[in-house]
């Protein structure tokens, strides 16, 4: 049965009964009308639209449900469908709507892998220069600030010194930003280090007391995995120095069934607003990317709490 005649139906049963209420029951109208007649009319009409209401409320109770998951559907975490019921043509309905998300939940995860794959060739790319070109003409400045402070006379001698401890400290700083641009240290020596030495960077310069928690009997992970871990936990760190106002994180890396969870979790003031940020979100995109599960509890004055559980890589 269509939604046209689903509708007409609910009608007709409405109508019908008062017709037959009408037919049947002792009421009569007179000309003029009579107070009582008035009353009974008014309370007649009034039981028909509060039955005809609830009859279509109870038609149309699949559409509200598809309406207000409408409404609250986030792509950035899939799998919200809504079950199909009811009858005619709303079944259809929401099988299509199911569909569509199918589709969109597949197009947005293509789309995000594009764009964070380039975004991580961006980025390797600015490193390599930074580190062939800025970190070479300032170590270059160096060692002619070096040679220059050997034969300089005082007070030259100091200011070529100063000089020199400033830029030993701006390359410092441009190697850090290397680092965090392109963990080679993840390349190389694998997730575990990786994770440590970015939480001791991250402890050196924020101040704030990193307690790491990492199993020894992780499973070989691919690198694609290694590098979203470790994205998640560079945000959710960064994050945590900007906004949490915290005194100590905890940075778990744990073995779980058939997956590898990321816990970071800090003391500091929550989230106070339900509207995420472009940090969340894109730690959500990157979790789509390996199809692991972002999870983020936090309560104002509690502390915030991110999981990252992402499946192990198929053999």
């Amino acid at each position: 049965m269509s939604l046209f005649w689903r509708i007409f139906g609910l009608n007709a049963v409405v109508l019908g009964f008062a017709t037959a209420l009408l037919l049947w029951a002792p009421v009569t109208v007179s000309v003029p009308i009579l107070l009582t007649e008035a009353v009974v009319l008014v309370v007649g009409m009034g039981v028909m639209l509060v039955a005809n209401g609830a009859l279509l409320r109870w038609g149309l109770a699949p559409l509200e449900r598809l309406t207000r998951l409408m409404t609250t559907v986030d792509l950035l975490r899939p799998g919200q469908r809504l079950p199909v019921s009811g009858g005619g043509e709303v079944p259809e309905l929401i099988r299509t709507f199911n569909a569509m998300l199918d589709r969109l939940e597949n197009e947005r995860a293509t789309s995000s892998a594009r764009v964070l794959l380039a975004q991580e060739a961006e980025r390797r790319r600015i490193a390599q220069e930074l580190h062939d070109e800025v970190g070479q003409s300032m170590t270059a400045i160096l060692l002619v600030l070096g040679r220059a402070a050997d034969d300089a006379h005082e007070p030259l001698r100091e200011e070529l010194h100063q000089a020199q401890e400033i830029t030993r400290e701006s390359l410092d700083e441009v190697r850090r930003l290397v680092r965090r641009l392109r963990p080679g240290v993840l390349d190389d020596l694998g997730l575990i280090s990786a994770l440590s030495s970015l939480t001791h960077d991250f402890a050196t310069h924020t101040g704030l007391r990193v307690v790491r928690r990492f199993d020894a009997d992780l499973p070989a992970l691919d690198h694609e995995t290694e590098l979203v871990l470790y994205r998640v936990a560079q945000e959710s760190l960064t994050n945590a120095a900007r906004h949490a106002d915290a005194e100590r994180l905890e940075v778990g890396l744990a073995r779980a069934d058939g997956a590898v969870t990321l816990t970071i979790a800090d003391d500091g003031r929550g989230i106070e607003s339900a509207h995420e940020g472009a940090g969340i979100r894109g730690m959500r995109e990157r979790a789509l990317l390996i199809g692991a599960a972002l999870d983020i509890t936090s309560a104002p004055g509690s502390g915030t709490r991110i999981r990252l559980t992402a499946p192990l890589p198929r053999k």
